[in-house]
């Protein structure tokens, strides 16, 4: 269901606002209703990504150090050894 919404705008802004609407073959009201949507979009995408990162802080991959061996979850086989080596041995 769609309602009216009610505006105050400056006249300099009106006028502003005529013009990019009509450049872009919309009304006022279709230039609001446009960025209003926009603009919750955005705020519910990062909502989305920010519950995301937390739920991911919360509870950590495991890395290849924390394991016996040094083998981790994510299916990676180097170890810290290994990293530390091939970085040493580059400026042998």
């Amino acid at each position: 269901m769609k309602r009216n919404v009610t505006i105050q705008l400056d006249e300099e802004v009106i006028v502003k606002v005529k013009v990019l609407a009509t450049k872009r073959r919309t009304s006022i009201g279709g230039l609001v209703a446009a960025e209003i949507t926009r603009l919750t979009e955005q705020d519910e995408r990062y909502e989305r990504a920010k519950n995301e990162a937390l739920a991911r802080m919360a509870a950590p991959a495991r890395y290849a150090s924390d394991r016996e061996g040094g083998e981790a979850d994510s299916g990676r086989g180097w170890t810290r050894d290994e990293i530390y080596a091939e970085r040493t041995d580059r400026w042998v």
